[in-house]
């Protein structure tokens, strides 16, 4: 349970906010690169509370500015791509990437007022197909060097989803492993006890009384588990919590770490405190990618399946098919658990249990970075401004092991087989 002051340092992510300053100090997904192309329409966007206008140039480059012209406060995203930059249909006035000013046809031919003026502006990069911007102070950090976002593109996949709620509970649903066991349990083939399934979902979800968690704290945020004890193996699942707002998680679980493909991981960010988009990249690590997710339940990055009309919930699917009846497709699921909490969830009122570890210390590893950069000044954790030191050995596995197997030397093990599939990387 959390203080009311703890809940909205880490809920709130307006300017100016402890929790918008700490998301400001990262590289931040704005749009898909599919939504921008070459000589596209500039784009509004909303971004931590901010409003904002997304464009390229005439070379291509992706600039990111503040919406209102620095003159009259027209809006930029109407603007037209010209000359080097983007130009105010209000009184013509240009501004490039870097938001200089480079023209202001209205004023005499001798004038320099132009060279005054600083617009707000923001610098992009493009990376695993999304536009990424630093909102923050001085110069930007090194580009973080996750794998999954420095594949190759035959490898990777990315997508956006609209969710009306507040970025933390996306990401909590991610780090919450036991909720794996109940709302996305469908056509269970056997019961907790081991015995045959007789077609009904057992209520108690799909392994009752047999999951213990652990977790851990890592440079880069806290590493989770969920360990399954069934017979004569047992299931152990890790996640990964990347400061402030990633998590990245094994797709299906194998035999051998070794026959690990890839990953999945997913970047929540603030539009406002309300509202969020849920970034989903896919990974493999052994070639091109053999599986990616239908963008079937989604009309322009919006859910079919919402608040609206109670996620087409059927009562009778609940009996035999699917534990939440909800169809098949985990993103509905979690999109439910996320908005049916509310706008800004209130964690005064939670009740936290043995098997929410990873959300305790994910929680602690959130409010301090908050506030050793407010308190302190100091710079955040994985926010990497030494080539030497962007490095992630970033490991979500699930795997199938014998019940004598420790999970922290197990962890060891995957870490060192990522280390050795990065080392093999090609530069970037």
């Amino acid at each position: 349970m959390l203080t009311a002051e703890d809940n909205e340092l880490i809920t709130r992510t307006g300017p100016g906010t402890p929790g918008g300053n700490l998301m400001r100090r990262y590289w931040q997904p704005v749009e898909l690169v599919a939504e921008l192309p070459e000589r596209g329409a500039p784009i509004p966007v909303r971004l931590l509370g901010e409003d904002l206008v997304l464009f390229r140039d005439d070379q291509g480059r992706p600039g990111l500015l503040g919406i209102h012209c620095s003159h009259r406060g027209a809006d930029l995203s109407y603007g037209r791509l010209e000359d080097g930059g983007l130009r105010c249909i209000y009184h013509g006035w240009l501004y490039d990437v870097h938001g200089r000013c480079l023209e202001q046809p209205g004023e005499p031919a001798s004038s320099t007022f132009h060279e005054k003026i600083r617009h707000t502006a923001y610098p992009c990069i493009e990376r695993a197909g999304v536009i990424w911007a630093y909102l923050g102070p001085g110069e930007p950090p090194l580009f973080p060097n996750y794998e999954f976002l420095n594949a190759p593109p035959e490898s990777t996949d990315a997508t956006k989803l609209y969710q009306e709620c507040n970025y933390l509970q996306a990401v909590e649903v991610a780090i919450d492993l036991s909720h794996l066991s109940f709302i996305h349990y469908q056509n269970g083939p056997v019961l907790g006890d081991g015995s045959p399934s007789d077609g009904l979902l057992n209520h108690r979800g799909a392994a009752p009384f047999l999951d213990t968690a652990e977790a851990a704290f890592t440079s880069y945020g806290v590493r989770s588990g969920r360990i399954q004890h069934w017979e004569p193996d047992k299931e152990i699942r890790m996640d990964e919590y990347i400061l402030p707002n990633i998590v990245a998680f094994p797709q299906t679980a194998v035999r051998d770490e070794r026959e690990r493909r890839g990953y999945s991981a997913h970047c929540h960010v603030p539009i406002d405190d309300t509202r969020h988009w849920k970034f989903s990249f896919q990974f493999s690590r052994k070639g091109p990618l053999e599986w990616i997710p239908t963008r079937a339940d989604m009309v322009d990055y919006q859910p079919i399946h919402n608040l609206s009309n109670r996620f087409h919930q059927d009562r009778e699917e609940m009996v035999s098919k699917t534990y939440v009846g909800m169809g098949q497709n985990f993103r509905a699921h979690d999109q439910w658990a996320t908005e049916s909490q509310g706008p800004i969830h209130n964690r005064t009122a939670e009740h936290l249990g043995a098997l929410d570890l990873a959300l305790v210390l994910s929680r602690q590893a959130l409010l301090k970075a908050i506030r050793d950069l407010a308190d302190e000044g100091k710079e955040p954790e994985n926010v990497v401004r030494d080539p030497a030191q962007n490095h992630f050995p970033l490991a979500p596995f699930a795997v199938l092991v014998p019940p004598s197997t420790d999970w922290a030397e197990f962890c060891g093990f995957a870490e060192q087989l990522t280390e050795e599939a990065i080392a093999h990387q090609p530069a970037r």
